[in-house]
């Protein structure tokens, strides 16, 4: 077999041991990927493709959709799953056996010229190639490799847990920041109504005063309210402009991008969305919530690697194989000629590893994988605590907004007669400007307060859902 030949066969040899290893990574081998996510957002959104323009009317499924798809904190903690089921196969493969292929190849070329004795000289040149394969094997480690594959699946667990609690953070930041715009898109209309009333008013003050009916001050304090009306439209246009650039950056948009918000509408209906006693929302959170989830197991992932960093630290058995081929020229010695050879040798045994002395340092990692542990140990209780502490917050919010919505149409009906009557009194001429200009600053009073009661109960309901770790696919609608 030529060197051509020999070189080309390498080749191969080497070009399959890089597809077999490339196709194992393709074709996740060890069965680490499943249960990925297929996007940033989770199972709240299977596929982050959208348009290149949001939709109008922009709707709160939309918003939330591309905000988790498109949030750079959701999708590291989509990538740090990724790397974590990667460590899972790292942990696996430890259980497999590692085999090295070593291909060499050398032009020799050797000259020795011996004064006054030529037949002592030698002239060789040779293509010398040499081929080994080598098998490692580890066979019993004490729990070495269960210690690091049981770490590694917590760490996982504790990635997913943490990837699902960032999307409920952000689902309900892009919600309260949709609910915000919607506020203050209401809060807009409601001072563009107030500015109209205030503008009726003031024509109609001018109208009595031109007839010699009422006094210029009426005209005056009319005037004075329109005013101070076009002043509060003005900032609401600014609040609503901050709060729809708001809403645009959560989906990754640069704040100028026009949106169209629709306003609170009066035909939301408020009810109570949750019909458990609070003291069993709270027991149910502390042992289902996301965040508590991910402290469970990052403390179980400590406990593993106590065991891990114990364990290696005790004697190891492995299968250690060779073989090596190679076609060194041989000759018998000095002065005599070389010859074309083929050699090759093989070995098969059983290491044992014993580690005799590491300086008392392996007693100081296991005291702190030990450390480590008591501090995740500490990490659930802390999670626990105060998923429980924010769910009652939240849910007292609830029931707060709930009974304030009520309250914000009782107020808003009562303010809009009110209105109407001490209007229809200024126009018969028997009220006055003062009785008017009350009555109308108290239904602007009322106006905004429907709006932000409404957007209140919106975002409290998403909260307390947050909170409880249940929002999902369904409370896009």
């Amino acid at each position: 077999m030529n060197a051509d030949v020999k070189s080309r066969r390498n080749a191969m040899v080497l070009a399959v041991l890089m597809t077999l290893g490339s196709r194992a990574y393709a074709l996740d081998a060890l069965r680490v990927e499943q249960g990925i996510s297929a996007s940033a957002g989770g199972a709240i959104v299977t596929e982050c493709v959208f348009g290149s323009a949001p939709g109008n009317p922009l709707r709160l499924a939309e918003v939330v959709e591309r905000t988790l798809c498109n949030n750079p904190k959701t999708r590291a903690a989509w990538a740090a799953v990724k790397a974590q089921a990667a460590g899972v196969g790292v942990a696996r493969a430890a259980y497999l056996p590692t085999i090295t292929a070593n291909l060499q190849g050398v032009r020799e070329s050797s000259v020795t010229r011996v004064d006054n004795y030529p037949q002592l000289s030698s002239d060789i040149n040779s293509t010398v190639h040499a081929e080994s394969v080598s098998l490692s094997w580890l066979l019993y480690d004490f729990g070495g490799r269960k210690g690091g594959l049981k770490s590694a699946s917590a760490l996982l667990e504790a990635a997913r847990a943490t990837q699902d609690a960032t999307l409920l953070i952000f689902f309900e930041q892009a919600a309260k920041d949709y609910y915000l715009a919607q506020t203050a898109m209401g809060r807009l209309q409601a001072a563009r109504d107030v500015e109209e009333m205030t503008r009726q008013s003031m024509v109609a003050a001018q109208e009595r005063a031109d007839r010699g009916v009422v006094p210029i001050t009426d005209v005056l304090q009319a005037q004075t309210q329109h005013e101070q009306a076009v002043f509060s439209l003005t900032r609401a246009k600014g609040d609503a402009q901050i709060a729809l650039g708001t809403l645009a950056a959560d989906m990754s948009f640069t704040p100028d991008m026009p949106l169209e918000v629709p306003p609170v509408t009066e035909n939301v209906r408020v009810g109570k969305a949750f019909s458990e006693p609070v003291a069993q929302m709270i027991r149910d959170v502390q042992a289902s919530h996301p965040s508590v989830r991910a402290a469970q197991a990052q403390y179980e992932a400590a406990l593993a690697k106590v065991s891990q960093t114990r364990a290696q630290g005790l004697p190891s058995i492995s299968l250690v194989v060779k073989y090596n081929r190679n076609n060194e020229p041989q000759n018998l010695g000095v002065g005599a000629p070389t010859f074309p050879a083929m050699g090759h040798d093989a070995y098969i045994g059983v290491q044992l590893s014993i580690p005799l002395f590491e300086g008392f340092g392996r007693h100081y990692q296991v005291d702190q994988a030990k450390a480590q542990a008591d501090r995740q140990r500490d990490m659930v209780d802390e999670a626990k605590r105060q998923v429980a502490l924010d769910v009652w917050s939240s849910y007292q919010t609830l029931m707060g907004a709930t009974q304030n919505a009520q309250n914000s149409a009782n107020l808003l009906a009562i303010a809009e007669r009110s209105w109407e009557a001490a209007k229809h009194r200024y126009d018969a001429g028997v009220g006055n400007i003062l009785e008017l200009m009350n009555t109308q600053a108290a239904l602007a009073n009322a106006k905004q307060q429907r709006v932000q009661a409404l957007a209140d109960w919106d975002h409290a309901r998403v909260d307390l859902a947050a909170k409880l770790g249940t929002l999902g696919r369904g409370d896009l609608q």
